[in-house]
């Protein structure tokens, strides 16, 4: 277990002014978007450049981190067990989150009285609805995703899931090839620090680069009181989601912590809630990634399992994604007076899940794979419409929700799983 203090990470007391102006930030941000529309998408442009270098260091951060993660437990063959133990916290947390979320749609009923408005879906959204078709169809689309015919191209177009696959895959092997390992581990071992070291750069300018991202998307959508009018013409369905997000964010994703980590949830929440504000404010687990790197290992969390762990999750661990995808299907369903069975929200409940693991780590992503949890119950694409105009201010709650899943995954792998640090390339599993 890594020390509190990372010697590559950024100091208490600095972290701690960094987290206050990101928190101002926000706020001033916020009020400038909320009360003069115009003249915040003139700065909007800054929060585009902090996000754009964020994504920019995304792909080496994947590729580096995780090739360095798997080096880091030693031979391949004997990583059975941590990748069962991740694979089995990744599915448990999304099958409590979807099941959340069907319950209190249910209980709630949202849609009962929908509003009605259709607009007509995007480009993007109705290709994907041609090329899926169910649940095997979705799942089969994934498949094909994972094995890219280039990976270079992968990584221009920043398709994390194939990348994550070639880091895998590549580390792997390295591990396998005996001493000639040494010089590609110690290689990765400070492309890694440099890595991070980036990473740190860009968080000092995060404060100014939030400011402009919030103030942009509020002024995008008309100032504050057009945000209030779509807000309450879906209060019912908003109030729905915000709260399956806030029982998963703030009692069962803590109750894990505490159990399985054995940490308490109000000191490691605290020691990461710069990377949770920029999840809010970017809406983006992809562009969060490198801060939150940062800041877990930060918090206690070894490097190996912070590697492994978070870029992955990054990509299939999408709790609140999932949620909002079963809250979202059944909602449209109620409003359009579709009465569910039981076995289709059976369906649902898997193709949330697998829709979770599916979204792309960038803005909105989710509203893509919804095409695909509404088709394999037959509703119609079209409903999507009734969710837009509110959709970009739940996306930064469930982006939160999954980079705060993400964040306590590692900690979680990080308690079950121990190396010996005298021989990297030999490991010790305790569990």
């Amino acid at each position: 277990m890594k020390s509190a203090t990372s010697a590559a990470g950024p100091d208490r007391k600095v972290g701690n002014i960094i987290l206050l102006s990101i928190v101002i930030g926000i706020f001033a941000g916020g009020l400038l978007g909320w009360m003069a529309p115009n003249a915040a998408m003139r700065i909007k442009f800054i929060g585009d450049l902090f996000l754009k270098a964020l994504l920019m260091l995304v792909v080496p951060l994947i590729f580096v981190t995780m090739v360095h993660g798997v080096t880091q437990f030693g031979d391949v063959r004997k990583m059975g067990r941590p990748a069962a133990l991740i694979i089995t916290y990744y599915l448990l947390t999304t099958f409590i989150s979807v099941g959340l979320g069907i319950l209190l749609v249910n209980l709630i009923k949202p849609g009962a009285a929908g509003p009605g408005a259709m607009p007509v879906l995007t480009e993007k959204i109705a290709a994907v609805a041609e090329r899926q078709t169910g649940v095997l169809g979705f799942a089969e689309d994934i498949l094909n995703r994972m094995i890219p015919e280039n990976i270079f191209s992968s990584m221009s177009e920043m398709q994390v899931l194939p990348i994550i696959i070639f880091s895998l895959f590549f580390g792997g092997v390295v591990t396998t090839i005996g001493k000639k390992n040494r010089t590609i581990i110690d290689l990765f071992d400070g492309l890694n620090d440099t890595i991070m070291k980036m990473v740190q750069i860009v968080i000092y300018a995060a404060p100014v680069g939030i400011a402009c991202i919030v103030a942009g998307k509020l002024g995008s959508v008309g100032g504050g009181s057009a945000f209030v009018n779509e807000l309450l013409k879906i209060a019912k369905y908003a109030l729905t989601v915000i709260t399956g997000l806030a029982i998963h964010g703030f009692i069962i994703l803590p109750l894990i912590l505490l159990l399985l980590a054995r940490r308490s949830p109000l000191k490691y929440a605290g020691q990461l809630l710069t990377p949770l504000t920029t999840a809010f404010s970017t809406a983006s687990s992809s562009a969060a990634l490198p801060i939150t790197m940062e800041y877990v290992e930060e918090a206690g969390v070894s490097k190996r399992s912070a590697g492994l762990v978070l870029p992955l999750g990054a990509t299939i661990n999408m709790d609140g994604t999932a949620m909002y995808e079963a809250v979202a299907a059944i909602f449209i369903a109620q409003s359009y007076n579709v009465h569910l069975t039981g076995a289709q929200q059976v369906v649902i409940f898997l193709t949330a899940t697998l829709a979770g693991i599916g979204a792309a780590g960038i803005p909105e992503a989710g509203l893509v794979t919804m095409v695909m949890v509404l088709k394999t119950v037959g509703l119609p694409i079209e409903g999507i419409g009734l969710i837009l105009a509110i959709d970009w201010f739940l996306d930064r709650c469930r982006t939160t929700v999954n980079v705060w899943g993400d964040m306590v995954g590692a900690a979680v792998i990080d308690r079950f799983t121990t190396i010996d640090t005298s021989d990297a390339k030999a490991a010790n599993y305790n569990f």
